[in-house]
């Protein structure tokens, strides 16, 4: 937290000019870190199972219960966010839903269990 606090607001060593995070000192923007998400979404406890990966987890569980998007989790109502993981490459996330997908069903049951047992909806805690 106080890493990113610092990070809110930076001065320049060449003068008072406040800058964004990322930003160069001619206004354009250095690429900052992105975060993948590897997920698992529930209509209920021991229900159906989605397994997806996104770059913004907040916007697609939104997504999800919403119903905003055709398809699988809208026509099931699988919209519980039961479990996630963070990766730094994008490939190594896909390679992890991919894994997942492959997986039986007991496999990723007693994934879910062993991280949220309550099977309660992860959603509401992400900023």
């Amino acid at each position: 937290m106080a890493r990113e606090a610092r990070e809110q607001v930076r001065w320049t060593c060449e003068s008072d000019e406040r800058r964004e995070p990322g930003e160069r000192p001619d206004g354009t923007q250095v690429s900052q870190p992105m975060s993948y998400f590897v997920y698992i979404l529930a209509s209920r406890r021991n229900e159906t199972l989605y397994v997806g990966v996104t770059n913004d987890l907040s916007r697609r569980a939104w997504e999800h219960k919403e119903k905003c998007v055709p398809g699988f989790t809208k026509k099931y109502g699988v919209d519980i966010l039961v479990w996630y993981e963070i990766y730094d490459d994008i490939n190594v996330a896909i390679a992890r839903e991919k894994q997942i997908k492959r997986w039986n069903r007991a496999w990723k049951l007693r994934l879910i269990e062993k991280h949220n047992s309550g099977w309660n909806d992860l959603a509401p805690g992400l900023v």
